[in-house]
C-alpha cells in the first residue's frame, strides 16, 4: 500500500485576511478530508502545538520587536528562536518534504531546518514583494522630482527581487501562480517550477446571493486599499464614465487601507463598506453588475474567481497574473490604459445583453475551477522534490562506495 507523504507546511500567512491565508486553509480542508498527515506551522498569538487527528499545528508567537508589513502580518527579527521547539516537532512527526510559502519569518525558519535536517524543500511563490515594495517607497518619495524617486524605487525593487532569486533556489521544486512567475523563476534559479493557480467556492460566491433590485449599475472592486494596488485608477474611470455623461453607476469599493481616505475625496459615486468577509462579502459581490480590478502587481488574483463565480464580467491589467484568468471578450476583458479601463466599462454599462451573456459565462468558468485539482498538484511536487532528493543521496552513496574501492 502506497504511504501518504508526511508535510511540513510552513504558512507565512495563515491567520491574516488575504488571498496566501485563503489559500492556506483551503489546503487544510484538503489535507483534513483525506486525512493526509501534516504540520502547519504558522504565526499566532501564543506558542503552543495542537493535534486535531491526522494535523498538527505549530503556533509561535511574534516578539515585541515584530515589523508591520501589511494589514496583520508583520516579521519578527528574532523569530529564529522558535527553530528548536519546530524541530523537536518535525523529528517526531518524521516529515517527507518541507513546504514553504515566502520570504517572512516563517518560512525562513522552514528553509533553514530543511537545510540541517536535509529534508526536500518545495517553496511556492504567492506575492510580488519586490513590485509592493517599490509602489509603497514611490508613495513615500513623492517629494523626490519624478526621475529621481522612479530611479531610487526600481533599484530598490530590483536588489529585492535579486534577493528573492537567491532565497529561492533553496527549493528542489517551485510553485507559482501564474505562467510569467514559472519563466522568471526558472531563469532565476536554476530550479523546475510548476504552475499553482487557485481554486474558488461557488457555493459561497454566487448570483443567488444578490439582493439589489438592479437600478443602480455597480462597478465593484474588492481588495485591500493600498499603492500597490492601484486603486487610484478607479477615479479616473469613474471621472471618464462621468465626461461622458453616465450618471446610472456607482463603484462599490470593498476593503480597507491607506488609499480609503483618498478615494472617499476624490470619488463621487463611491460607496465605500469597508472591509467585508463571510455572508457579507458574498452579497457584496452579486451586488455588483461588473468587476473592476487595476492592480499590477497580483501573482493570480483571487478576487477574479470569486467574481466570476458571482456571476461578474472582469477588467484587469495587462500586468500580473490575472491577465490569465481572463477568457477576453467571454468573461472579461484586458486593459493597457485607463481610457481602455473606461471603454470597456461603457460597453459593459451600455449593452444589457452583452453584460447578460458575459455574466452567464463568468460564473459558467468559475464553475470548472476545482481546489482539489489545485492541491493534487501540489502533492505531485512534493513526490517529485522527495524522488529528486532520493536521486541526489544515492548518486552522493555511490560516489562514496567508489572512493572506498566499492562497485556499485
Amino acid at each position: 500500500m502506497k504511504k501518504d507523504l508526511r508535510i511540513a507546511y510552513f504558512a507565512d500567512s495563515f491567520l491574516e485576511v488575504n488571498g496566501v491565508a485563503m489559500t492556506s486553509q483551503k489546503f487544510i480542508r484538503y489535507v483534513r478530508a483525506r486525512r493526509l498527515p501534516f504540520v502547519c506551522v504558522h504565526a499566532g498569538k501564543k506558542t503552543g502545538i495542537t493535534r486535531d487527528e491526522n494535523l498538527t499545528f505549530v503556533s509561535l508567537k511574534r516578539s515585541p520587536l515584530s515589523i508591520a508589513m501589511d494589514e496583520g502580518l508583520k516579521y519578527d527579527p528574532l523569530f529564529q528562536r522558535h527553530a528548536g521547539l519546530v524541530r523537536r516537532t518535525l523529528e517526531e512527526f518524521e516529515a517527507d518534504v518541507f513546504h514553504i510559502t515566502g520570504l517572512n519569518d516563517v518560512s525562513i525558519i522552514g528553509a533553514y531546518l530543511a537545510w540541517k535536517m536535509d529534508v526536500p524543500l518545495v517553496g511556492s511563490w504567492h506575492t510580488n514583494l519586490h513590485e509592493y515594495a517599490a509602489r509603497r517607497l514611490r508613495k513615500k518619495f513623492s517629494f523626490l522630482p519624478e526621475k529621481q524617486k522612479w530611479q531610487i524605487t526600481e533599484l530598490i525593487e530590483k536588489k529585492i527581487l535579486d534577493g528573492a532569486k537567491l532565497y529561492y533556489k533553496m527549493p528542489q521544486i517551485l510553485l507559482a501562480p501564474n505562467e510569467e512567475l514559472c519563466e522568471m523563476l526558472e531563469k532565476g534559479t536554476g530550479r523546475t517550477a510548476h504552475l499553482m493557480t487557485r481554486g474558488v467556492d461557488t457555493d459561497v460566491f454566487s448570483p443567488e446571493k444578490r439582493t439589489s433590485d438592479g437600478q443602480i449599475f455597480r462597478f465593484g472592486y474588492v481588495g485591500r486599499l493600498q499603492a500597490e494596488k492601484n486603486v487610484r485608477l478607479l477615479a479616473d474611470i469613474e471621472k471618464r464614465l462621468l465626461e461622458q455623461g453616465r450618471e446610472n453607476f456607482r463603484f462599490l469599493i470593498v476593503g480597507e487601507g491607506d488609499e480609503r481616505q483618498w478615494l472617499e475625496k476624490n470619488m463621487r459615486t463611491a460607496e465605500l463598506p469597508g472591509f467585508l468577509e463571510g455572508d457579507a462579502l458574498a452579497e457584496a459581490y452579486a451586488n455588483m453588475d461588473a468587476f473592476v480590478f487595476p492592480s499590477e502587481t497580483e501573482t493570480f488574483g483571487n478576487v477574479i474567481q470569486e467574481a466570476n463565480a458571482s456571476g461578474l464580467p472582469c477588467i484587469v491589467t495587462d500586468k500580473g497574473g490575472p491577465k490569465y484568468i481572463i477568457r477576453e471578450g467571454e468573461t472579461g476583458f484586458i486593459a493597457r490604459t485607463a481610457d481602455e479601463f473606461a471603454r470597456f466599462a461603457l460597453e459593459l454599462l451600455d449593452n444589457p445583453e452583452k453584460l447578460k451573456k458575459m455574466k452567464k459565462a463568468a460564473r459558467e468558468f468559475a464553475l470548472s475551477r476545482s481546489w482539489n485539482a489545485v492541491f493534487d498538484g501540489v502533492y505531485d511536487a512534493y513526490r517529485e522534490a522527495k524522488q529528486l532528493r532520493e536521486i541526489k543521496r544515492a548518486r552522493a552513496a555511490g560516489i562514496n562506495d567508489l572512493s572506498r574501492g566499492k562497485v556499485i
